[in-house]
């Protein structure tokens, strides 16, 4: 038996309208209200009654349960699956499971930073037949069987820094970026290039690939703006170029994860806009990032997304995830090339659902479009 048998049929006329909803901010046709996206991943197996391994070690089950439970909280009409280090096991990396974690490293492959001449990018053929290429093309071929209606390829650079980190360690890495500055470059480059390969890859096999890049490990809790700059703001833009030549976009997402109190700054001029943009930031120091802040620097670039914190979706106190949803849509709602209401990281797996209808009902009650 498929994990498609387990499933009821989604819901055409709620994803008709969903799809409306998700287009609004990029075809400028406002409809229905301003949409939430939590960036659910294992949550929405959790939900289902499975493991958070299951997510990520059945990947087609995961990505059907993302379907799935989108339709319970009204949420995107399209499904994704992820985890944080993507490629890293085609630059030598081994990952394991866990029963309540993404895959994790099993520990660092270099040592010292002569080492990473040991590396080598590995080519968009070689990627085709590898490990992560081939597991995208696992859930993409079963999305585009079983729920057609949802399919947007992603391919991920994700955290160009955080996870080139891993290959050497991140207390390692942050170290050399102090004693060994070329070679800290030298990892995020082959990392990034490796990326921009399987994005390229993607787009060979779909005829497009959706980017998704961002600054997680450096943020201003490690790293000065200087460093967030060189390390991670022009790696990025380089990600994007790169795979935009080759085939792969033009829809993009920046996920700034963390703290950004200051180094927000340096992304505007750094990274590559197109019209099919979305932008986040998680936190401004222990606060999440601002709307309004986020829509004065950054209103015209993209289409924004807003943050809830995390920690609250997990606090048995609707109110307090109501609240703070309704000052961030408050402060961004208007922003002119559209708005989108999420949390500041991915959704908690054991997010609670009356927290979930929480957020719902503030887009709701104060994101929909003519009522303001």
């Amino acid at each position: 038996m498929g994990y498609e048998e387990s499933f009821p049929p989604m819901d055409m006329k709620w994803h008709a309208n969903a799809t409306k909803r998700f287009a609004s901010p990029f075809v400028d046709n406002p409809h229905d209200r301003i949409d939430v996206d939590p960036i659910i991943l294992s949550h929405a197996a959790v939900a289902c009654g499975y493991t958070i391994r299951d997510f990520y070690e059945k990947p087609e089950l995961g990505i059907h349960c993302v379907g799935y439970i989108s339709q319970l909280y009204d949420l995107l009409p399209v499904t994704h699956w992820f985890y944080s280090m993507p490629w890293t096991r085609e630059l030598g990396l081994k990952l394991q499971y866990k029963e309540t974690l993404p895959p994790i490293s099993t520990g660092p492959i270099l040592s010292e930073p002569g080492d990473v001449d040991k590396l080598r990018v590995m080519d968009k053929e070689e990627l085709k037949k590898n490990f992560t290429q081939q597991e995208f093309y696992r859930i993409y071929d079963y999305v585009a069987k079983n729920l057609p209606m949802t399919l947007v390829p992603i391919s991920y650079g994700f955290d160009l820094v955080g996870a080139a980190a891993e290959l050497v360690g991140v207390e390692n890495f942050i170290m050399w970026t102090f004693t060994e500055p070329e070679a800290a470059k030298k990892l995020v480059k082959i990392y990034t290039d490796t990326s921009v390969n399987g994005a390229a890859a993607l787009a060979d096999k779909y005829g497009m690939a959706m980017l998704i890049v961002g600054s997680v490990l450096a943020n201003n809790d490690i790293f000065s703006d200087d460093a967030v700059e060189e390390y991670s703001a022009k790696m990025m833009r380089y990600y994007v170029d790169q795979a935009f030549r080759k085939g792969a976009g033009p829809q993009v997402f920046y996920h700034l994860c963390g703290n950004h109190e200051t180094d927000y700054k340096v992304f505007k001029d750094n990274l590559i806009w197109s019209p099919f943009t979305v932008f986040h930031i998680g936190y401004k120091g222990k606060n999440v990032f601002p709307s309004k802040l986020l829509k004065e620097e950054y209103g015209q670039k993209a289409t924004l997304m807003g943050s809830v914190d995390t920690k609250l979706m997990i606090n048995p106190n609707p109110v307090s995830v109501y609240n703070q949803a309704k000052e961030q849509l408050l402060g961004g709602r208007d922003a002119p090339k559209g708005y989108i209401l999420g949390n500041s990281c991915e959704c908690p797996p054991y997010t609670l659902p009356g927290q979930m209808l929480a957020l719902v009902k503030a887009a709701r009650d104060f994101g929909t479009y003519g009522s303001w």
